[in-house]
């Protein structure tokens, strides 16, 4: 149990900021539109984030300004695929290449500058239940948070009748505007906040993670969230599933190389990577594969009301 609680709770922590870019991801593609610039997103928010957090000595500033960039940032992403019909696979790299670069050169003299960032605190009464409060109840507020939010997220997306909106208009944008229904308003809002989350997601890692800046420092994590969206099957229990397995094997590399153990951490780190790999291959299949995988029947597809079928 010394060592379980500790690897469990890291497990938590690693896999957090996952989460919070996964979250955003569903609501984007439950609206029918992809975003595969979250490792972009992801670098804005986290350079965002450390640099008002710096300036502010808050962090919560921080926080909100990681949110900010992202929601920012989404909107040209926004603009080109949901106003202009773009590819929006193209969009989307296209976004990670300007996220990535934009945060270099912007973070380039702050490399290795730390800040105070947000400090973990136990929750009275539930951090005191054995096993399950030491790993769930001995966090920073922004992981109580996500447990909120997945919560609150599969609530929203398939008890309420907004989230029935956001479910139709991926599923059948054309029917859901004969509803009366702002597709383009919908998706609109929906990528935005998404792209918001993802930027909280890249503030989580410099402003609690790590407290500092790296560049680069997403490390991969936004193309491990776009594969965990689809190995969720677009559902926010099964996404803090996977992000929080992908944070295990995080925490568990990250301990073994402390250790000085002899099997290379690289072998460990790689399956998560494949997994990225693999599940990134799923996005071009066609229409009725992604059906099949569970995926929203209009996902990537650009709705212009003109058109006729």
């Amino acid at each position: 149990m010394d060592i379980l609680i500790p690897m469990l709770a890291a497990a938590i922590r690693s896999g957090t900021p996952v989460l919070y870019s996964v979250l955003g991801e569903i609501l984007t593609e439950r609206s029918g539109v992809m975003n595969l610039g979250l490792e972009g997103l992801m670098l804005v928010g986290a350079f965002a984030g450390f640099a008002v957090t710096q300036s502010t000595g808050s962090p919560y500033a921080g926080l909100a300004a990681a949110f900010l960039a992202g929601v920012l940032v989404t909107l040209i992403h926004a603009f080109l695929c949901i106003t202009m019909g773009a590819n929006q696979v193209v969009s989307g790299l296209a976004l990670t290449m300007f996220g990535g670069g934009m945060s270099g050169m912007l973070g380039r003299g702050h490399i290795g500058e730390t800040i105070k960032g947000l400090s973990p605190f136990r929750i009275p009464i539930l951090g005191d239940i054995p096993l399950i409060g030491p790993v769930l109840f001995h966090h920073d507020i922004m992981v109580y948070i996500s447990y909120i939010l997945v919560a609150a997220l599969g609530f929203f997306i398939f008890r309420t009748r907004p989230g029935m909106n956001l479910r139709a208009v991926g599923e059948n944008p054309r029917a859901s505007d004969a509803m009366g229904l702002s597709v383009a308003g919908i998706r609109y809002f929906y990528t935005l906040v998404g792209g918001g989350l993802s930027g909280i997601a890249g503030g989580y890692l410099s402003v609690v993670y790590t407290q500092m800046w790296v560049e680069g420092m997403t490390s991969g994590r936004g193309w491990i969230a776009v594969a965990l969206v689809i190995f969720s099957i677009w559902h926010p229990f099964r996404a803090a599933l996977g992000c929080y397995l992908f944070g295990g094997i995080d925490a568990l590399q990250m301990r073994m190389q402390a250790a000085g153990t002899s099997i290379p951490a690289p072998l460990l780190l790689m399956l998560p990577y494949l997994m990225t790999l693999v599940v990134l291959t799923f996005i071009s299949i066609r229409k009725r594969q992604g059906i099949l995988l569970g995926a929203p029947a209009s996902l990537g597809n650009p709705f212009r009301r003109e058109e006729r079928e």
